[in-house]
């Protein structure tokens, strides 16, 4: 399990690394080239070149990873908040305000049982859909409730019933708001009715990879590291490149995924 989660890590990291690598020799070449160019000698010359791409790369490293940081709190804050309005959806109401119950009395909200759940004196209401609720459902709850201010909680709303709850002053909290409720209480609960999430392995990647629609853009990019080596200081690069993605432009034509 310790060797599995570690793979894991690198995989996850690989691109990050995979950038680092590739800015780091970008920027060495980019040196070499100009230090040539302008004849400084060639132990000066090699010496500066792997000091600035060092320090290119240390620079690239942080900010790839403070980014890569970010972006994995966002998506992993995203597949917790569709996970968790699934399983509200999905779930009994009474399970449902029973965990509402618990998250708003752990907030510190005023809470009281009669024939329904009441927060701060106003009768909660659960109505989590997988659709976003319309302005028609909404207009039933006012009908329901008249006068008598409630509050709605929901995954989402429609613009119009939005406007609608807005236009009686009648709160409502939608999904993000209810999972900042239950994430702040530590309520989330531990077992979710999810489906299973398919995952991108190393194969769908692959194939993906060599799909047929992939060609043109190789090609492309190989004739165009072709061309470009015509008015470059080290050609070498640029024509066994160009020439590798010209060979794979066209195996993935004939051999690629449909």
């Amino acid at each position: 399990m310790r060797k599995k989660a570690v793979k894991n890590q690198v995989m996850k990291k690989f691109p990050m690394i995979a950038d680092t690598i590739f800015y780091t020799a970008a920027s060495w070449f980019a040196a070499v080239g100009i230090l040539r160019w302008l004849r400084a000698p060639t132990a000066i010359c090699f010496a500066a070149a792997t000091l600035i791409a060092c320090s290119v790369g240390g620079i690239a490293f942080f900010v790839l990873y403070r980014r890569g940081a970010k972006r994995f709190l966002g998506k992993k804050k995203q597949e917790q908040l569709q996970a968790l309005m699934l399983h509200l959806t999905l779930e009994s109401d009474d399970n449902v305000k029973e965990l509402l119950e618990k998250a708003f009395s752990a907030d510190g909200r005023d809470i009281a049982k009669a024939e329904t759940l009441v927060v701060d004196g106003k009768p909660l209401i659960p109505l989590f859909t997988m659709q976003p609720l319309s302005a028609d459902t909404v207009a039933l709850l006012l009908k329901q409730y008249k006068r008598q201010p409630f509050l709605l909680a929901c995954n989402r709303l429609s613009p119009e019933a939005e406007r609608l709850l807005a236009s009686f002053a009648r709160e409502w909290m939608d999904g993000e708001a209810v999972y900042d409720l239950l994430s702040r209480t530590q309520t989330i609960p531990g077992c979710m009715i999810c489906g299973e999430i398919e995952r991108k392995n190393i194969r769908s990647r692959l194939q993906r990879m060599v799909s047929k629609k992939n060609a043109y853009p190789f090609f492309v990019s190989g004739a165009g590291l072709l061309v470009m080596s015509l008015f470059v200081l080290f050609p070498a690069y640029y024509l066994i490149s160009g020439c590798l993605l010209l060979l794979a432009s066209v195996l993935t034509r004939a051999f690629g995924h449909a």
